[in-house]
């Protein structure tokens, strides 16, 4: 048996998870506590505070052998500066100031390629079948504030995963509806480019709100309508008061609202494709995982079909994209899952 530590470092909140790994590789939670991470002036008092409260919890002092943090940010030669809070974390400092022998920092998205890993059938939701290859490939794609790319090779003990930032490579229009979107877009911002993760995201979903509002493709509802100009007279502030995204999901699901409805088909067809894209690159019959914050919450919009259909369209290659296993991520912890996984294999 072995004890672990976890950790989901963001700058908003930290979460913290003690894992207990047995003698035949199973992972037990045993303790678990979310911190506010701007009311500490770094991560070694929560971790400390968080080990105090195990303790009494628990009722026997834990003394993680193992540490893995996924840090929200790039991650460099195992030290990372926070985009949100005045932290700089460096491994090597953590492991002498905590007392624990090892301590890796991963960046989140790498995170969730490892928890993918570590999941249960329940926690996923197969969009196509596929047919499987245990050695090959996996990719991990999720749209969530920004959009996450990360893809794992399997090795004797497990996986090694690697970053990508293909979330900010070119968005590239299918129809004529998305080549007005870009041009949009690209007048609005008065920019020379427009990135993927600037469509598939919670603030593409908002993006392709206000194109499809502002082209009068269907009259505003009252409702969604006030969200959207509370959202944008809050445009600039660091704190947010309504979730646009959410909100425009939710009419959509509900088929309550035509705008939010077309915004969410524009929205799950241009994921649909971008997905499609990394499968044709990698061809990642291991897997290809839909993760991030967002597609869980609008299962029964990827359900209706879209998503798949725009996923195969690739032409002479659209055989070999039927063959891809395809997963929708259920467990929204996936990547303090791979927090720990990453630790284990320290």
């Amino acid at each position: 048996m072995a004890l672990l530590l976890a950790g989901d470092i963001g700058g908003t909140k930290t979460i913290l998870r003690l894992v207990e790994r047995t003698v035949n590789g199973e992972m037990n939670a045993l303790y678990e506590f979310r911190y506010p991470s701007g009311e500490f002036p770094d991560l070694v008092p929560i971790v400390q505070h968080f080990l105090t409260e195990a303790a009494i919890e628990l009722n026997f002092a834990p003394e993680p052998e193992k540490a893995c943090f996924a840090i929200a940010g790039p991650v460099v030669n195992n030290t990372a500066k926070l985009t949100n809070l005045p932290w700089v974390l460096d491994a090597k400092r953590l492991e002498q100031e905590l007392g624990i022998s090892r301590v890796s920092l991963i960046n989140d998205f790498v995170a969730v390629g490892y928890g993918v890993c570590g999941l249960d059938a329940e926690d996923l939701h197969t969009l196509q079948v596929g047919k499987p290859r245990q050695y090959d490939p996996i990719a991990v794609i999720g749209a969530g504030t920004g959009l996450g790319n990360c893809f794992a090779i399997p090795e004797a003990n497990g996986v090694k995963v690697f970053s990508s930032e293909g979330g900010h490579g070119d968005f590239a229009p299918r129809s004529e509806l998305e080549f007005q979107l870009l041009k949009y877009l690209l007048a609005k911002h008065d920019i020379a480019r427009i990135s993927i993760e600037r469509v598939v995201s919670g603030q593409g979903i908002v993006s392709i709100y206000q194109f499809l509002r502002d082209r009068k493709f269907a009259a505003e509802s009252a409702e969604v309508g006030e969200i959207i100009k509370k959202w944008e007279s809050e445009i600039g502030k660091s704190e947010k008061t309504v979730d646009p995204g959410a909100t425009i999901a939710k009419a959509a699901m509900e088929k309550c609202d035509r705008l939010s409805e077309q915004t969410m088909q524009m929205f799950v067809e241009a994921y649909g494709a971008v997905a499609g894209n990394m499968a044709v690159s990698l061809l990642p019959y291991g897997g290809l995982y839909i993760a991030g914050g967002i597609a869980a919450k609008i299962l029964p919009l990827i359900q209706e079909g879209s998503f798949m259909r725009a996923f195969t369209h690739k032409g002479r290659m659209d055989s070999l994209l039927e063959m891809i296993p395809v997963r929708l991520v259920l467990n929204d912890h996936v990547g303090l899952i791979g927090a720990a996984v990453c630790a284990a294999s320290l």
